[in-house]
């Protein structure tokens, strides 16, 4: 068995596994332009990815499934690196960190440790996604459980439970951002404007004030040749230096609940930002540390996925989860609604290859153009059952997807 103590015998098979994996993904390669997706919101951490060669149109009965698997109660995304399949669920009181062979689905090691269900007005269970940087993968839980893994073997390189360290509050539907690797730090969404820990030793380099956190995970941008990380609070959303914490400008951002889920966008100086509960998204100009609104609107409120933004427009899901939520494209200059396309549920989308793939609440996967003039699919097909929140994941070809049962379905793409 594969576990957190990996025998030679063991470490061998995985080595035989991950090799093949590797040569599937060598002779997709041939002819297409495959990508890992190492991180929350894919290789750029703005939900598109460069990959093309893939599938776009499916057989009547439906795509290929490359394999299926059952993680746990939870809402976790995948993410994928060097042959190697991550992501969390929970069962029996205890949260899993699961590592696949991503081309056959076998587990090549898992590693669990005592956690609530959290079940606060929905199943509850993991809600953050892990992050891959070279040769590790870090995972941070809803109570603040954080390790540090070898990603070949799951070793657990060090851990400790940050909430605890830091003092931070817990926000009511726990920690769900995905860490944030950055030259040498761990930055974090925990307190009002975020953590930072030295990623080898774990180390607390700076933390910010004891306030709530949001949910959006901190997302890194470079302005005027200095990088900031964009951090949605309980309350707002602020740009930090990520060395050491120093703040350099805010939005406040009142949502219901203090859901401020959705990660932040920005193009340019331009920072566009959306919840649910009403709340809407607003369009702003950054001149410095002066922000001014350009437009706001009511016409894209996402309560859990952000929208992607792609050549000028956006794309997402527009409602909360107790509406009959609405997928929508909007103008990203004015604001003005392009199209909607009803009954789709606060799915998620990405884009690939100039087109989107969107996984309803329902668990209906499809692909579509990713333009303007309409919402027209070229596939679908109803690929899992139950409630389906996770954005789906496209890597090497293969299209990953989850429902919060943890039913996962992985859809070959490939050519």
């Amino acid at each position: 068995m594969l576990v957190e103590n990996c025998y030679p015998t063991a470490r061998c098979e995985a080595l035989r596994v991950h090799s093949l994996s590797l040569l599937v993904s060598v002779l997709f390669s041939i002819g297409t332009q495959a990508d890992d997706w190492p991180h929350w919101r894919g290789p750029q951490r703005n939900g598109i990815s460069a990959e093309s060669g893939w599938r776009e149109v499916w057989p009547k009965e439906g795509p290929a499934i490359a394999w299926r698997a059952k993680v746990g109660i939870g809402f976790s995304s995948f993410v994928v690196a060097q042959g190697r399949a991550f992501t969390l669920g929970h069962a029996d009181e205890r949260d899993t960190v699961w590592c696949f062979d991503s081309a056959s689905g076998k587990v090549l090691w898992k590693h669990s440790y005592p956690s609530e269900l959290g079940d606060k007005y929905f199943e509850g269970g993991t809600t953050g996604t892990p992050t891959v940087s070279g040769e590790h993968v870090f995972v941070l839980s809803r109570w603040g459980d954080l390790f540090c893994f070898e990603a070949a073997s799951g070793k657990v390189i060090w851990s400790k439970n940050i909430q605890t360290e830091t003092g931070a509050p817990i926000p009511d539907w726990g920690f769900s951002g995905a860490p944030l690797v950055h030259e040498n730090l761990l930055v974090l969404n925990i307190g009002d404007a975020g953590v930072a820990l030295d990623k080898a030793t774990s180390k607390v380099i700076w933390q910010s004030a004891k306030k709530n956190a949001g949910y959006s995970s901190p997302w890194p941008v470079q302005r005027d040749g200095q990088w900031l990380a964009l951090i949605g609070s309980g309350s707002s959303y602020v740009a930090v230096n990520p060395r050491d914490g120093k703040e350099a400008w805010r939005v406040r951002w009142v949502t219901e609940y203090g859901v401020n889920a959705a990660d932040p966008i920005m193009d340019g100086d331009r920072l566009f930002l959306c919840t649910g509960y009403g709340k809407g998204g607003a369009l702003f100009q950054l001149d410095g540390g002066q922000v001014t609104e350009l437009w706001k609107t009511k016409k894209l409120r996402t309560q859990l996925n952000g929208p992607v933004l792609f050549q000028g427009h956006l794309y997402g899901p527009d409602g909360d989860t107790t509406d009959k939520a609405a997928f929508k494209c909007l103008d990203f200059a004015t604001g003005e609604e392009k199209w909607s396309h009803p009954g789709f549920g606060t799915g998620a989308a990405i884009i690939a290859d100039s087109k989107l793939i969107a996984l309803s609440s329902t668990g209906e996967l499809l692909l579509a153009p990713a333009i303007p003039s309409g919402f027209k699919p070229t596939a679908r097909a109803q690929v899992l059952g139950g409630k389906c929140w996770t954005a789906p994941v496209l890597a090497n070809g293969l299209i990953y997807c989850r429902n919060s049962r943890g039913d996962v379905a992985v859809v070959d793409g490939r050519k």
